[in-house]
């Protein structure tokens, strides 16, 4: 559900002068108020609703973009929902019975010496305002009638918002905004790219850039010491909820810089615009490593609005001759309130523990002592715990009566990552309810696994620089190497990431090598970085961030769609466009394309 935005940080008064209406209207129809009664003036707008009051006189609900104005118009005035009209008259306080102190125009209303149809208008498909759910399909299918709904005007002017804070923080802090090619090359990024086949050159082909990864960092080579962009990137991969094959991040990089440098920069320019939107001051981001992340919280994007944090049982029962607890890792949650759950439940909890890897879940209801006095464990299992036992795990835990502590034993990551879900499902709000809380998330590791070859696999990309402690296991244990990169979270969702990049061609080729990239590929792919490294390339980093999750927060929205003006479906359709479409035999020829049909289902190969 999204929430109206703060009307306290921008009053009417705001606007500029350079803003106010021109044109054919004077006013726009939500900015009237009671100050402005015996004023003639002009509005226009598109016809909301229309009531009937007796033979001579009908009330229409204007509609604007600011809001929406009651007009007393002649009864016989052919006005339908969604004409356009533009309406002069005199402006007039209503009488005291008929305010209307739900809207800000309330006090007034607009008396039509004249109204002007513009262009008239069928029957919508579906009402524009927000009385009624209409399915997804139909207001995608007619995006431009759903744009102009009160929810999607103000998602979208949220945006703009969100953008001119950017932009005036990166301003402020003497960035310079410079843009990059769309029509890119490939590069390492981890997901698919869009390819774009070149008609002058047959067979070869650009591909839309992921993000301007490469194109910032020669940027820094070049001598622009500190650029950013609001850069519009693509990824053809599965959409869900945050996700979109386009989507538009602000990208920034700087020279001579620290870790410390970059986060300050992103941070205020964050912060800029959660406080242009909502009026209030977010709390202080905090910073915490990834491995304290795991430990705390079980994920990597750990959602700071709500306690529960994992707490380590290991000491608690060192010694237990319960054999679920010999594990390398005991780790457990405490439930506040949840200890009179049914077995139905605590049944399902255990079997979801299961699905996401634990050999099992062991819950334990806090309930009084015998006579009042203490607490004890309810369990299946307490009859395995020694009284010592169950004390230390009730310490630990700050478990009280009526509680439920959950816990989980096993590898330690595998552990806490479980323990980290079942949080989530148990305790977490929705992603866009406030307050909102930013936290940094650093030391990530520099590789997140090994591929089929046994070579390591870069958790960010191949130009992130390792922790300078870590250098001499780069070869020899890289999996234990951290990088100096971060991630930036709100609210459970990673806003964006960064890193201080590899700006010397040596170091540069031997993460190449630890990766299985030979000297060969390694030219092929990045010949043209790896030139730039030779002609004094200065330290650098940088971070991108999603502006559409950003906003989608900000709005109170679940869904980046509903802050992007034409999205796609989740099947990657646009409903509005009819999009993708096939190209004529003529346009295909033209690129050098053939289209192959994929085999019909269930045919032989080679049918």
């Amino acid at each position: 559900m999204s929430r109206p935005i703060n009307e306290a940080s921008h009053p009417v008064v705001q606007r500029s002068e350079a803003a106010r209406p021109r044109g054919l209207r004077t006013d726009y129809c939500g900015e009237l108020r009671s100050s402005d009664a015996g004023r003639t003036v002009s509005v226009c707008g598109w016809v909301a609703r229309r009531r009937e009051h007796g033979e001579h006189l009908a009330f229409v609900d204007l509609r604007d973009h600011t809001g929406i104005v009651q007009c007393v118009v002649d009864g016989a005035a052919d006005l339908r929902s969604e004409f356009v009209i533009r309406v002069t008259g005199e402006l007039r306080l209503r009488p005291a019975d008929k305010l209307n102190a739900a809207i800000p125009t309330g006090e007034v209303e607009l008396g039509a010496d004249v109204v002007e149809v513009l262009s008239a208008s069928e029957a919508p498909p579906f009402a524009l305002d927000g009385r009624a759910d209409t399915d997804e399909q139909v207001r995608l299918r007619y995006r431009y009638l759903d744009l102009r709904s009160e929810r999607m005007q103000r998602n979208l002017r949220i945006r703009a918002r969100v953008n001119a804070a950017i932009r005036r923080s990166m301003d402020r802090q003497g960035l310079a905004e410079i843009e990059t090619p769309l029509l890119w090359t490939p590069t390492p990024e981890g997901a698919r790219e869009f390819a774009i086949p070149s008609r002058l050159q047959i067979g070869s082909f650009y591909v839309l850039p992921q993000s301007p990864q490469i194109a910032k960092q020669l940027l820094m080579v070049s001598g622009f010491d500190r650029y950013f962009q609001i850069a519009r990137c693509m990824r053809d991969e599965d959409l869900r909820a945050d996700r979109q094959f386009e989507f538009t991040q602000l990208d920034l990089e700087a020279s001579f810089v620290t870790q410390e440098d970059v986060w300050e920069m992103v941070e205020d320019s964050v912060l800029e615009a959660t406080r242009d939107v909502t009026g209030e001051e977010p709390p202080e981001v905090v910073r915490v490593t990834w491995d304290e992340a795991l430990d705390r919280w079980g994920t990597d994007k750990p959602d700071l609005r709500f306690g529960m944090e994992i707490v380590r049982l290991e000491q608690a029962v060192a010694g237990s001759e319960f054999n679920a607890f010999k594990a390398p890792a005991v780790r457990a949650l405490c439930v506040q309130g949840e200890g009179a759950l049914g077995r139905g439940r605590l049944d399902a909890l255990t079997d979801r523990a299961k699905k996401l890897g634990a050999a099992g879940l062991v819950w334990l209801r806090v309930v009084a002592g015998e006579q009042g006095t203490g607490v004890a464990l309810e369990s299946p299992v307490a009859k395995f715990l020694s009284a010592g036992e169950q004390s230390a795990i009730v310490k630990a835990t700050e478990a009280e009566p009526g509680d439920l502590i959950l816990a989980v034993a096993g590898e330690r990551q595998l552990t806490c990552q479980v323990l980290g879900q079942l949080r989530l499902e148990l305790g977490q709000p929705p992603v866009s309810e406030p307050p909102y809380r930013y936290l940094w998330v650093t030391e990530i590791p520099l590789f997140e696994g090994l591929d089929e070859a046994g070579n390591p696999l870069a958790a960010h990309h191949p130009f992130t620089m390792p922790h300078l402690d870590d250098l001499d296991r780069l070869e020899s244990d890289p999996l234990s190497v951290r990088s100096q990169s971060y991630d930036l979270v709100v609210n459970g969702w990673e806003l964006g990431s960064g890193s201080i990049r590899i700006h010397r061609a040596d170091m540069q080729r031997r993460i190449f090598s630890v990766l299985g990239i030979s000297d060969e590929e390694a030219e092929s792919r990045f010949g043209f970085l790896l030139g730039a490294f030779r002609y004094g390339a200065p330290p650098h980093g940088g971070f991108a961030y999603g502006i559409d999750r950003l906003v989608a927060i900000l709005a109170g929205e679940e869904n980046i769609r509903e802050v992007i003006a034409f999205p796609k479906t989740q099947s990657g359709a646009d409903l509005m466009a009819s999009s993708p479409r096939e190209l004529s035999d003529r346009q295909l020829a033209e690129l050098g394309l053939r289209i192959i049909k994929p085999p019909a289902r269930g045919a032989q190969p080679g049918s």
